[in-house]
């Protein structure tokens, strides 16, 4: 798979319009996240786990049509010091298939993600959630704050 190609950034989408879809993509949860058509306000909607690369990938694009996405913001885990991992290569493939799935009908955005799971994993702490449940909300609330922290960049941009 081509990850070489030119990848979008979150300042990529400020032309379009519609709700984002924000996701948060994992071996084996993938989370979940959609804007208000203002692109306001980010709010999870579950996670996914279809198992696989290719499966999330066409589980994920099928998810943004149904959701009405008109852009879509994934993840890109990077080291503190800004580097690249095996993490981001894997979540760049990912994205780029999600791209290849869904052409030109809404574009694939990648964005920093450093620390949404330390917020998230902060919250659930906080709001004293543990076990099954914490697994079930962390990726969503990962994918919540991601895309939260999308539309600011967006919002500061006009």
């Amino acid at each position: 798979m081509d990850t070489s190609k030119a990848e979008l950034t979150v300042l990529d989408l400020k032309d379009t319009k519609g709700r984002i879809l924000g996701v948060d993509f994992g071996d084996v949860r993938t989370g979940l996240a959609i804007s208000d058509l203002s692109r306001f306000l980010a709010s999870g909607i579950g996670y996914i786990s279809p198992g696989g690369l290719e499966k999330t990938a066409v589980a994920v694009a099928n998810a943004a049509r149904e959701q009405g996405a008109s852009a879509i913001v994934v993840g890109l885990p990077k080291n503190m010091d800004g580097s690249l991992g095996f993490r981001s290569d894997r979540c760049r493939e990912f994205a780029a298939r999600l791209q290849e799935l869904l052409g030109d009908e809404i574009p694939v955005a990648m964005m920093d993600e450093r620390l949404t799971t330390v917020s998230a994993s902060r919250y659930l702490n906080e709001t004293n959630t543990r076990g099954a449940k914490r697994k079930g909300v962390i990726d969503t609330l990962s994918a919540q704050i991601l895309l939260q922290n999308a539309l600011d960049r967006l919002k500061n941009l006009s």
